[in-house]
């Protein structure tokens, strides 16, 4: 899919995606720098003492960073020592004298600190104080604000937010130079960003017992670390064998000294996680006979809570993760519930319920209710939901969106549920996270965005995007995703490889969600139709290759992060394709009796234990240090809302060694086309007909207009063969197709064929999150006739949903007619702003089975450059 490269420049350029725009250091002394540390000079750190214990732990960690990446050692002091060349200034705007000093005497500007939450300044002083030459002044609008600015500078010097979790080398420098003028203000658009640490055995589980006893103050040491340094402050933990705030006390201690903001899950309320009914409740769970006992057991919960930052959950649903009644809509006792909860929130805390801030997840049945009209107080964030794959069930109705405790999103990278588990490998596409978080982003959701990351691992670059996206989505366009992926390879592995190893990343994630690998089988791809399943197999093994190429580049250091972040997903994709297809291929070969099936056969059996070799391979890196990390079973099928508790190997079929020798098969017709029909000196795209098909991807139109204030846009990566097409913005209005100046998009093909044809658009699994009677639509016409309007997804059936999530993608179909072939135009327009189309095939009655659809039959190969903006893509 992607064959071209960006320039070195580029990489630099858009490094600036990953945090802050501005770069302040540099390895060099340069005019307009000076040195933080040089062979002469090591600098002191400095922090009041009176300033709050994240401001501390900061500095330890920035002592630490400079020496990791300097080999030099730097003091943390109350005070600079008289005559000091350098010095770093750690504090927050209101415990700290210093920072409080300085700005008095006006020389920092914490004026855009004031009232912002997470906010951090970053500062270059010269002489702030007598006898100190410089100062690099890093001031937080409160103790995570410091942390992020002092995180900020450790990546910029070349320390990796992943160097433990996935092993990235810190970059080596002698020496480090700060641009003089720096003054570098940053805060986040989303006030909560976090993640959910979930169906976490067997791979975390057995992981963290072998390693740290279990999941106690040592493990989530680590990860309170990892997501200040990603910019994060909001945490749900492991829940499914775990009690957070019994099994270690120290959890929820280092959590509050770290500024990590706790909460328990959609299913957990009132700061008690579901495992401790199983120790303290009494009786049923049911609140209709058993109130008072579940009163008692939450009233522990938010005492133990304290004056620590936190979100109480508020509602409640059934045990396990099940609705709370099998009939009915209970509304009325779910109300009655969360009233009496802010009851004991008001009563235990001494203040008013709204104080306290509190989330109602929306969360699968809950969603009926909230439909029906339940409402809860204004000052309770709604925490609206996906699907679980990823497609967003419901955005605020337009009244809701000024309430004050907002709204946000809860987010899926992994699930264990149906129609099928997902948790073995990274499968996200970032330009689906990117386009459904936009979404919710522009629907004023920006309370609280979590996301479920399963065992943490292997899931480090979609979190790296969705904790980068939530600090500012103003940041990042669809243009800039692919981008996005070469400056977070050259953050890990090096500008020099950024774009090499950033493109590989881009695609094997895309790739990935075909469908997700828990779904594939061997008959998914189809063997006769479209050569799909070997063309398939050849892009993976054609991936592979880079991945190897670009692996033998680096240097030794970086082989275990590099195989953990991507040779390994890409071999075991390339492993797992391979397996399935030849299966494929054994099981044609055996129902003819052609003794070739033995040898593919044996040859599959090779293949599944190399899925196990690669998984030994994982876990035994480092000396075993991601032991289990890699234990999910992911091949064979089991029962569809569970997942697999051990591999299964697909049957494989032999064929008789004396079997008689097998005819040959005809030898391939050459495809009928319209391709001659086509004027020479013809310009742009221009599709043909080929055996009774024309296929045509979305993002290669012929003609685009854009008015009242919508613009199409091209989302690269986000299709199952290339890029999307939309409308922006998300909320623009009912479109009218048809009228003069409607925006729409044309596509110009020619045909030997006329009379009946179906056209069949291929959709991203946008689900009716505005909760409309006809559900999102789109017109489509050809040539003059009037614009028929389809509904992509008013078909809301759970049989129907799962075809979608499983296949990621929507088929909707139209019948239409032409009189006579040759040159056609179809017309396309999006009724309602929401679906992202990757493209459309036209079928004159010839279309074959297959699961990506017939490739595309482009007449004049006009392909966007791969870094091209949607912009200049437009004509």
């Amino acid at each position: 899919m992607i064959q071209k490269a960006i320039p070195i420049l580029l990489v630099l350029f858009f490094s600036s995606l990953m945090a802050c725009s501005q770069q302040i250091i540099s390895e060099k002394s340069l005019p307009g720098y000076f040195a933080l540390i040089d062979p002469q000079n090591v600098p002191v750190i400095c922090t009041d003492p009176g300033d709050k214990d994240l401001v501390q732990r900061a500095a330890g960690f920035l002592r630490r960073d400079l020496n990791a990446v300097t080999g030099r050692e730097a003091e943390i002091m109350k005070q600079p020592p008289a005559s000091a060349r350098t010095v770093v200034i750690l504090g927050t705007i209101d415990s700290s004298e210093t920072i409080q000093k300085l700005a008095a005497q006006k020389k920092i500007d914490i004026s855009k600190l004031k009232n912002q939450w997470d906010a951090y300044l970053i500062q270059a002083v010269e002489h702030p104080m007598e006898d100190v030459a410089n100062a690099l002044v890093i001031v937080g609008s409160n103790k995570r604000g410091v942390a992020y600015g002092v995180f900020e500078l450790s990546r910029q010097m070349g320390v990796s937010p992943w160097y433990w979790w996935a092993d990235v080398p810190v970059k080596k420098k002698s020496e480090i130079y700060i641009k003089s003028n720096t003054q570098l203000t940053d805060a986040p658009k989303v006030k909560y960003r976090g993640i959910f640490i979930n169906d976490e055995a067997p791979c975390l589980t057995g992981w963290s017992d072998e390693k740290f006893g279990g999941r106690n103050h040592k493990m989530y040491e680590k990860v309170f670390e990892l997501l200040l340094r990603l910019k994060g402050n909001y945490l749900w933990p492991a829940m499914w064998r775990d009690r957070f705030f019994e099994d270690d006390p120290l959890n929820a201690q280092l959590a509050d000294e770290y500024g990590i903001v706790m909460s328990t899950s959609h299913h957990e309320p009132m700061m008690r996680n579901a495992n401790e009914w199983k120790r303290h409740g009494k009786g049923e769970w049911d609140y209709e006979t058993n109130g008072q006992s579940f009163r008692d057991y939450w009233k522990k919960g938010i005492e133990r809570m304290g004056g620590r930052e936190s979100i109480v959950t508020v509602g409640m649903r059934g045990e396990r993760d099940r609705p709370m009644t099998k009939d009915g809509t209970p509304i009325e006792l779910l109300t009655r519930i969360i009233n009496d909860q802010r009851d004991i929130i008001a009563d235990v805390t001494g203040k008013p319920a709204s104080e306290t801030p509190q989330l109602w997840a929306i969360y699968k049945e809950v969603q009926d209710y909230y439909d029906k009209g339940m409402q809860v107080p204004d000052d309770i964030t709604l925490l609206f939901c996906d699907d679980n794959w990823g497609n967003i069930r419901r955005v605020p109705k337009a009244a809701e969106m000024s309430r004050p405790g907002g709204s946000g999103v809860y987010y899926h990278f992994d699930f264990v549920g149906g129609p099928r588990s997902y948790k073995w490998i990274n499968s996200n596409s970032i330009s689906r996270i990117w386009e459904q978080m936009h979404l919710a982003y522009e629907h004023n959701m920006r309370t609280i965005w979590i996301v479920n990351v399963g065992d943490i691992k292997p899931m480090e670059f979609p979190i790296s995007f969705f904790l980068d996206y939530a600090w500012n989505p103003e940041k990042i366009s669809a243009s800039d995703l692919p981008h996005y992926a070469v400056s977070w390879a050259a953050d890990q592995f090096g500008e020099n490889f950024g774009s090499q190893i950033g493109k590989i990343i881009f695609e094997y994630s895309s790739l990935n969600n075909r469908p997700k690998p828990e779904v594939l089988d061997v008959d998914i791809y189809s063997l006769h139709n479209y050569d799909e399943a070997q063309r398939v197999t050849r892009e993976y093994k054609n991936l592979l290759a880079a991945a190897r190429r670009a692996g033998a580049q680096l240097a030794p250091e970086y082989e275990a992060a590099y195989f953990e972040l991507v040779l390994h997903p890409v071999e075991a994709l390339a492993n797992l394709n391979e397996l399935y297809t030849t299966i494929a291929l054994n099981r044609d070969a055996a129902t003819r009796k052609d003794p070739a099936a033995n040898t593919l056969a044996d040859k599959a059996r090779e293949l599944f234990a190399n899925d196990e070799a690669l998984s030994d391979k994982y876990n035994s890196l480092l000396g075993g240090k991601w032991n289990h990390m890699m234990d999910q079973p992911h091949i064979g099928k089991g029962e569809a809302f569970r997942m697999l508790e051990k591999q299964q190997m697909p049957e494989v079929k032999y064929a008789p060694a004396d079997s008689p020798p097998i005819t040959a098969a005809p030898a391939a017709v050459l495809p009928s086309t319209s391709q001659k029909q086509i004027p020479g000196g013809a310009k742009g795209n221009i599709f043909y007909e080929a055996d009774a098909v024309v296929s045509m991807n979305a993002e290669n139109y012929s003609r685009a207009s854009n008015a009242n204030g919508i613009e199409w846009t091209i989302i690269p990566g986000i299709g199952r063969t290339g890029a999307g097409l939309t409308i922006f913005p998300v909320t623009a209005s009912v479109q009218s197709p048809g009228k003069k100046g409607s925006p729409c998009v044309e596509y110009e093909f020619y045909t030997y064929s006329k009379d009946d044809v179906t056209i069949h658009g291929y959709f991203c699994p946008t689900l009716n999150f505005r909760n409309a009677p006809k559900g999102l639509r789109y017109a489509i016409s050809i040539d003059d006739e009037v614009p028929q309007i389809i509904s992509i997804n008013q078909d809301g059936r759970r049989k129907t949903w799962e075809k979608w999530v499983a296949y990621n993608i929507i088929i909707p179909s139209s019948k239409h007619r032409i009189a006579t072939s040759g040159r056609h135009v179809m017309k396309f327009w999006l009724v309602d702003a929401g679906p992202v189309v990757q493209k459309f095939v036209l079928d004159f009655g010839g279309m074959k089975k297959s699961h990506l659809g017939p490739p595309e039959t482009l007449f004049k190969n006009f392909e966007p450059a791969f870094f091209e903006s949607a912009q200049e893509v437009l004509p």
